[in-house]
């Protein structure tokens, strides 16, 4: 059976997901598309697949191990959050880790812990993200306000680092701050009143506060770092773009 309508119930409650934050957190649920991006789901966190009548006729092999709906190529094209769909897309269980796990994490493996303060554009979220995974970071910590990991563009971003990288969400960004510190972990803010990072090695239990592209950290967690630190800049530059900061830090801390 082949789904065409665009008002068929399990299409309403995929664009849900694809264009509401509200929807996906009430339900704890996300969309995960394209074959690549499928195949990265661990066992237990797909609720659903989909794939278009066309992919369906191209790949019945591959999708012999799998249960599947199938939607017209039109269909699936209103569902789709990319210009030329693959035909696959997943939902998806949200997973639930704590500040707890990556604490226990960056004990156990003696990684950083990247902490981001309001990040609002997805591709840098995603890109944090997805460098966290090869850099071996133990976790990300985001505040509330931060742009909603499981976004599709986020999601995307990540290419599968969403499914191995520990993170939380933090209601209370500067409580969590303190809780670090409670634990020992030094707490390094980017900055533009920082001394510049290379100074000085990073202290091997760290994490890195990170803040918003154009406004950077607030006030109240600039204040609770042990040090401000910043990237030196050449030219008019003034600082680097977000994902990019994150990743000359957490490879710094690594290799150092």
């Amino acid at each position: 059976m082949v789904i065409t309508s665009a008002s068929n119930e399990q299409v309403k409650k995929i664009i849900q997901l694809k264009e509401k934050a509200k929807a996906r957190r009430l339900s704890g649920q996300f969309v995960v598309e394209g074959f690549k991006m499928f195949r990265e789901i661990p066992a237990g966190m797909l609720v659903q697949l989909y794939v278009s009548e066309t992919f369906q006729k191209e790949h019945s092999e591959e999708l012999k191990s799998y249960d599947y709906l199938i939607l017209s190529d039109a269909v699936f094209k209103k569902i789709s959050d990319t210009v030329t769909p693959q035909g696959v897309l997943a939902v998806v269980r949200q997973k639930h880790d704590s500040v707890e796990e990556i604490l226990k994490k960056r004990n156990r493996e003696k990684s950083c812990i990247i902490v981001l303060d309001c990040i609002q554009d997805p591709g840098n979220l995603g890109t944090i993200v997805r460098t966290g995974e090869g850099a071996g970071v133990a976790g990300v910590i985001m505040s509330r306000d931060c742009v909603d990991i499981y976004s599709p563009k986020v999601v995307r971003s990540t290419m599968g680092s969403i499914f191995r990288v520990p993170f939380t969400v933090a209601d209370n960004l500067a409580a969590v701050v303190a809780v670090l510190k409670e634990q020992g972990v030094t707490t390094y803010a980017a900055h533009l009143r920082g001394t510049l990072y290379h100074r000085e090695p990073f202290d091997s239990n760290c994490a890195f506060l990170i803040g918003n592209e154009a406004q950077g950290l607030s006030d109240e967690i600039s204040a609770m770092a042990d040090r401000l630190i910043q990237i030196p800049m050449e030219g008019k530059v003034e600082s680097l773009n977000a994902a990019v900061a994150a990743a000359i830090l957490m490879y710094t801390q690594k290799f150092q």
